[in-house]
């Protein structure tokens, strides 16, 4: 009789806490820019739902299918070229807030840029794994890996998305390093890389103003420093206990992207230091776990996959937190599982269908 494979319980449990944070505050973040603008109280929380459910799907198709049919390089090289069309496609669709970052499909916007950042994921993870395997050196499968890493990373910035491009490229990073790269490689990419990024934070000045803002938001409380303000007067005033659910004063519009971005600082004022413990502990958990699962996994390709995802998580959820409390500049990145959005909420989803895919295969193995 086949073994029956069992996923991590761990992992399930604290994404479903995550999303049922995600539909109790969304709602209750934008319920009055919803009355206002959009006249349904329930308008975001309704698409919330929507999105929550179709991840769920992926989710669970991604936890049925057996992660190494990835491992294909032909599917894969076909995947990454249909990202790549719509990375370019993306850069000629209507600007919304002065950025070219969606897709028209049916009336929903997709973002490319967050299904670019799983795909480059699977495909290092299967440069890195023949090598590995193998026995051979890291560099010859690094310039494959570089090639489509910087074709992705690219036409993401040039939307512009800089956050999600550094996101893709940190998560990738991690995955290298991990694999064993020679820190003579490290060394130089810590060198080499940051002029790079500089100039193209320098090229365009609002980039720079963001900066300036973060290092000090008082020199201009009503314009580039308002976001950090208003939410550190958010996670500030929530206290121990928080104000109560609903109850914020900050998402009566004084808080930009309440529902999404920033739903943190909501979350912080209505539940204080208690609930925003809660919400860092179960990305700590996911973190954690996603680990563990990484360890145990029946081989090197599931290995590096699990590295790669539970990196873009706990990254994104990283640069998210940082932003909210004003330790990091704003970069516009979602809080996984938790903020407002759609393509953020699938690709999370189904990301998380494919860890829990592998810690199954490796319950077969003990």
């Amino acid at each position: 009789m086949a073994r029956k494979l069992k996923s991590d319980a761990v992992l399930f449990s604290t994404t479903l806490v995550l999303l049922v944070i995600s539909m109790a505050w969304v709602y209750g973040a934008s319920v009055t820019f919803a009355t206002e603008i959009k006249h349904d109280p329930s308008h975001f929380v309704i698409r919330q739902g929507m999105w929550v459910a179709l991840g769920m799907v992926g989710l669970m198709v991604a936890m049925k299918l057996d992660y190494r049919l990835f491992r294909n390089r032909t599917l894969l090289l076909w995947i990454a070229g249909a990202t790549a069309v719509a990375l370019v496609a993306v850069l000629f669709s209507r600007p919304v807030n002065n950025s070219t970052r969606w897709l028209g499909l049916g009336g929903l916007g997709v973002q490319p840029a967050e299904f670019a950042k799983l795909v480059a994921i699977f495909f290092v993870a299967t440069v890195l794994e023949r090598r590995l395997e193998q026995q051979e050196p890291l560099e010859p499968g690094l310039f494959q890996a570089g090639v489509l890493l910087t074709v992705f990373a690219g036409l993401i910035m040039i939307e512009p998305d800089f956050g999600t491009g550094l996101v893709l490229l940190a998560a990738a990073g991690t995955m290298i390093f991990v694999a064993g790269l020679a820190y003579r490689w490290v060394l130089t990419a810590v060198l080499v890389l940051p002029w790079p990024l500089i100039a193209i934070m320098l090229y365009e000045p609002y980039r720079l103003r963001r900066w300036l803002a973060f290092l000090n938001p008082y020199d201009d409380p009503l314009d580039s420093g308002y976001q950090t303000l208003q939410s550190l007067i958010a996670v500030g005033t929530g206290h121990v206990w928080g104000k109560g659910f609903t109850m914020s004063v900050q998402k009566m519009f004084y808080l930009p992207e309440a529902h999404s971005d920033y739903i943190f600082a909501v979350i912080a004022e209505e539940t204080g230091l208690v609930g925003a413990t809660v919400v860092l502990a179960c990305f700590g958990l996911i973190v954690w776990r996603g680990l563990r699962v990484a360890r145990r996994a029946p081989d090197a390709f599931g290995s590096l996959l699990a590295v790669g995802i539970t990196a873009l998580i706990g990254i994104q959820a990283m640069v998210n937190l940082g932003v909210v409390v004003g330790i990091l500049p704003s970069k516009g990145i979602p809080l996984p599982f938790v903020s407002a959005g759609g393509s953020s909420m699938i690709v999370s989803l189904v990301a998380m269908g494919v860890l829990l895919n592998i810690s199954q295969q490796a319950s077969a193995t003990e």
